[in-house]
């Protein structure tokens, strides 16, 4: 599995013209799951994101509050392109978990996070 983690002051997903979910302050995240991935692997990303010391106190002191700490949003986007794998000028996608697989795989991290974090500052694009 691998993570792109972003400190953002709001980000959004679209699709075309349509808005498909966005938030405030918080974290972006770009997920990609392999097909080696395990509930395991679910676990330790969520606790990884969840508890990752990126932004300042109260007092302004950086790098000492995460996400949870301070009541933040997560915006969690499926990203198997990050499971790219170059062969030559081509680009191989096999590593991937395949879309019927990674929905529900996705899904069950989302529910993970929502039942650690607050529910309502957890969202999926």
């Amino acid at each position: 599995m691998k993570a792109i983690i972003q400190r953002v002051t709001k980000a959004s997903v679209t699709v075309g013209e349509e808005q498909i979910s966005s938030i405030g302050r918080g974290l972006c995240v770009l997920l990609g799951i392999s097909v080696e991935d395990t509930q395991r692997d679910a676990d330790y990303i969520v606790r990884k994101i969840l508890n990752l010391r990126l932004f300042e106190d109260e007092n302004g002191r950086a790098w000492s509050k995460s996400v949870m700490d301070r009541d933040f949003e997560i915006l969690c986007v499926s990203q198997f392109t990050l499971q790219c794998i170059l062969k030559g000028n081509k680009p191989d996608f096999h590593s991937a978990m395949p879309a019927e697989l990674a929905q529900p795989f996705y899904n069950s991290i989302l529910e993970n996070m929502r039942s650690t974090h607050k529910p309502e500052l957890i969202k999926g694009g």
